[in-house]
């Protein structure tokens, strides 16, 4: 910059001299958003799990991870309460808690990756809210939650028609 030449006063003059992007893009630019979920949809839908239990926050679940070491692999289970429950298509997670050693382990699994061998459904627990973050600072026995016995019809006939549709 010269000494003589006065100093910009605010970026938006000074960027105005800069060189625009191309206007072209591989991908079409779409501004509707139906048109944008749609493609969203159409590249998620392959790659989304069609095997998956239904499961809820308050489930105690086992979760089946693969564990790759070098060149050998092992599927480790993890088990534990189903706290939380994030939908999103194919960024759906859940975060199950466990204790170990009188230390609390949350893990947050993505359900649709291919690192989750499968899902299973050890009890169904009775939860009244979305997100059980209270239990973290529950201890011994309050920690347990309600068997959902009241319903289980429903939960196999939601489990049938998930496993036929």
């Amino acid at each position: 910059m010269r000494l003589d030449s006065p100093a910009p006063c605010c970026y938006s003059t000074w960027l105005a001299d800069a060189p625009l992007p191309p206007a072209e893009s591989p991908l079409p630019r779409t501004t509707d958003p139906v048109m944008s979920d749609a493609i969203l949809a159409a590249v998620q839908a392959p790659h989304l799990k069609t095997d998956l239990p239904v499961v809820h926050v308050g489930d105690t679940v086992d979760v089946h991870v693969r564990i790759i070491e070098g060149a050998k692999e092992r599927i480790q289970v993890f088990q534990g309460v189903i706290i939380k429950e994030q939908n999103g298509g194919l960024e759906t997670t859940i975060t199950v808690r466990r204790i170990v050693a009188n230390e609390g382990v949350e893990r947050t699994f993505p359900l649709h990756s291919p690192r989750i061998a499968k899902i299973e459904v050890v009890r169904r627990g009775d939860a009244r809210r979305a997100k059980l973050y209270y239990l973290r600072d529950r201890v011994g026995k309050k920690r347990r939650l309600r068997d959902r016995r009241r319903g289980l019809g429903m939960v196999a006939a939601q489990e049938k028609a998930a496993a036929e549709g």
